[in-house]
């Protein structure tokens, strides 16, 4: 197993006429590598865990819709590189997913607050997520955020036991209002260990 690539930088992004060529087959092989590195916690969460492949395509993407060439992928960079895992670490885009909005604001205002109550478990030993200090999670009128993004730190005990088969990984939520858990499954678990 090759290491994993810690940063994304401009020489790493592919000019936008050699991305559109190679984006079916390129769309297709992401959406495997995040079938693995996603987990629903409750009725509306998921977490989708980043790697320096789904941040590198996020910002392809981004620049295929855009077309801000140069200027905007000094800004994707800034954006979004700061989400690709440098070690001893897991970084998780979340997702609140509500269709209906009506249902969504009234969700979304009941769980304010959350990016200070989320939780990643390995063997019993807890890390808090980080939440991105630069977004706004949760507003001035209490309403969190439908996306949010949460670094977990591991100290050497927890990365040891996350890569160990058998080692049962928790993720949720300790908010009064949406206290969810989930078992990170064993597929996941191996997935999301190549990223320490």
């Amino acid at each position: 197993m090759t290491a994993a690539k810690r940063q994304i930088t401009a020489a790493d992004i592919l000019p936008l006429a050699e991305y559109q060529s190679i984006r079916v087959e390129e769309r297709r092989r992401i959406s495997a590598v995040k079938k693995l590195r996603r987990v629903e916690v409750g009725p509306f969460a998921t977490f989708y865990f980043e790697n320096w492949a789904t941040i590198r395509h996020q910002i392809q993407e981004m620049l295929h819709i855009e077309k801000g060439g140069e200027a905007q992928l000094a800004d994707e960079l800034e954006a979004f590189g700061p989400l690709v895992p440098r070690g001893g670490e897991l970084v998780a885009t979340v997702m609140f997913e509500i269709d209906d909005p009506i249902r969504r604001k009234a969700a979304l205002l009941r769980i304010g607050g959350i990016e200070h109550q989320t939780f990643l478990s390995i063997g019993g030993a807890q890390s808090r997520g980080v939440p991105d200090a630069e977004r706004e999670n949760t507003s001035e009128d209490g309403k969190a955020s439908a996306v949010q993004f949460f670094h977990f730190p591991l100290t050497e005990a927890q990365i040891a036991g996350f890569k160990t088969q058998g080692t049962q990984v928790l993720l949720g939520f300790d908010h009064p209002n949406y206290g969810h858990i989930a078992v990170v499954p064993a597929a996941v678990q191996a997935a999301l260990a190549e990223d320490l």
